[in-house]
């Protein structure tokens, strides 16, 4: 039971972690450009595809990583100049209705170029092992996965709070007019950002591709908790992001790996078997109902 613990507790941080990079790009963008892109899970899609089409030819994970992160910020800045920076001053509504067909089109647009099966993305082989933690094993890629998420927290902290490019970001996000009339290039800002954010997905989506299928639509699930998490953590904060993530990724996975254990002691195996995972699924919304009750706002808006 104390390794079941120790591993979900280990799972949900990692899982935290790798929200915290879908969802602090999403809240950047959001933040900074008031933009609501609902094809940010299909860049945590398409960073995984790249990744995995480039390290099938070289054989090598990180020349997929290197390679994929680039290409994704390209298209980032392709899209955000022919078709996104036209919606800017657009009401939420026309962001949504024309993000969510770019949803619809990046899943048919991976099926056309790499086919319906899923694509392998095997883990580097120097962390395909495991490796021993307080004398129990645990999985060196995920450990891998938690690093980088918190190299990039800190990166995120000191890029925005500590160089001139955050400060304008910081600027832009509450006085769009003043920034401009400072002679900031605030389209070329703008589109920094995009790609920034973006890039965040891809990365999340290429850290997790040897963990699950590289498959259409696998970031469709994943944008929705991504939201989650920046409701929880308070809309344009990457802080709020990173506390957000931490609560969604601990309250759901120790919630579906342990509650059918703890029905299991009043219920009967098969009920808890069936109770025990819908409860699990439903606690983050119950998490944010609770939350929202309290601080309608989020824990740390950065907008009102």
């Amino acid at each position: 039971m104390n390794n079941l613990i120790f591993e979900q507790l280990l799972n949900s941080l990692q899982f935290g972690i790798m929200l915290f990079l879908i969802a602090s790009g999403l809240t950047l963008i959001f933040g900074v450009m008031n933009f609501v892109n609902l094809a940010h899970g299909s860049f945590f899609m398409i960073g995984a595809y790249l990744a995995a089409w480039i390290a099938g030819a070289t054989g090598s994970f990180w020349l997929g990583l290197a390679g994929a992160l680039p290409l994704t910020a390209l298209l980032g800045c392709a899209l955000e100049w022919l078709i996104f920076r036209h919606l800017y001053k657009k009401s939420h509504m026309v962001h949504v209705l024309a993000t969510f067909a770019f949803i619809l089109i990046f899943n048919d647009a991976v099926r056309m170029l790499w086919g319906a099966q899923p694509l392998p993305l095997n883990m580097p082989a120097m962390f395909a092992g495991p490796v021993i933690l307080f004398g129990l094993p645990y999985s060196s890629f995920r450990l891998l996965i938690m690093v980088v998420g918190i190299a990039v927290a800190v990166g995120l902290y000191l890029a925005i709070n500590k160089t001139r490019i955050g400060m304008w970001v910081r600027a832009g996000s509450h006085n769009l007019e003043m920034v401009t009339a400072m002679g900031i290039n605030i389209r070329l800002l703008f589109r920094l950002v995009f790609s920034a954010g973006l890039v965040l997905a891809a990365l999340a989506g290429i850290m997790l591709g040897p963990l699950v299928a590289v498959q259409a639509g696998m970031g469709d699930d994943v944008l929705i908790l991504a939201f989650v998490v920046v409701v929880i953590g308070g809309i344009g904060s990457v802080a709020g992001a990173a506390i957000g993530a931490l609560i969604v990724g601990v309250v759901d996975t120790l919630g579906r790996g342990l509650l059918p254990q703890l029905f299991a002691l009043f219920l009967d195996a098969d009920a808890a078997a069936s109770v025990g995972p819908a409860v699990g699924s439903m606690l983050i919304y119950l998490v944010m109902i609770v939350v929202l009750f309290w601080r309608p706002s989020g824990l740390f808006p950065a907008r009102t």
